[in-house]
């Protein structure tokens, strides 16, 4: 359990390559160059670690985004590595996943569970030796709506881009994502669960603010 001010090591899945960089399964990279990006770090390749890492801050402060190279099987590999290498606990580690079962607004935060059919939080039990660990499911969608058609069609989705249409939603996604982090270093993962898990409704809100906001403005300007 990652209590307040604990979070040292921020991990998202993916795979490498530009070939994957814009696809579902690698929403967990994206969050990482977006928070990389906002505080103006750099990724770096650490072979030892076989990753990329960038830092945020510094000294006992100092935040570690890690993004592993070793391609969304193997990911447990490059963060066994990285806890050894720097004396981290699970308590102080979070792994940002795509999550097929959660439709894409929802975010889902937990303490500890299995894999859920996931290849990469899967090596990531195996190289840990235990499934307590946190972690934040980012919902991507399904691509059916029976497991036939799930089956049939689950690699060339997640494997596959976001829609045009999708865009808009993914990046509201993406900004709420870096502000659970913070809030999961400032509130502790059991409180912050509450209102990350609660993301839907919120982004359904802010979607019918938004469309009311447009509305008025529409029916102001056909009465000029």
């Amino acid at each position: 359990m990652i209590n307040s001010g604990d979070l040292r090591l921020v991990v998202g899945l993916g795979n490498p390559g530009d070939r994957y960089a814009s696809t579902r399964h690698n929403v967990g990279f994206m969050v990482l160059e977006q928070l990389a990006a906002q505080e103006h770090a750099r990724f770096r390749a650490m072979a030892k670690l076989q990753g990329d890492l960038a830092d945020i801050g510094a000294g006992p402060d100092r935040l570690r985004l890690l993004m592993p190279k070793t391609f969304m099987n193997e990911s447990g590999r490059s963060i066994r590595a990285t806890l050894d290498w720097f004396g981290l606990s699970l308590g102080q580690v979070i792994v940002l996943v795509d999550d097929m079962d959660l439709p894409l607004g929802r975010l889902r935060l937990r303490a500890r569970g299995s894999a859920g059919g996931h290849n990469g939080l899967k090596s990531t039990i195996q190289h840990l030796g235990t499934q307590d660990f946190a972690r934040l499911r980012i919902g991507i969608g399904a691509p059916g709506r029976s497991p036939e058609e799930r089956r049939a069609r689950t690699v060339s989705h997640v494997l596959g881009a976001f829609s045009r249409e999708e865009e808009p939603l993914l990046n509201e996604v993406l900004k709420e994502v870096l502000s659970g982090l913070e809030r999961i270093q400032r509130q502790g993962l059991e409180r912050a669960g509450n209102h990350i898990n609660a993301l839907k409704e919120a982004l359904a809100l802010k979607k019918k603010s938004e469309r009311d906001s447009l509305d008025r403005t529409r029916r102001w300007t056909s009465m000029q």
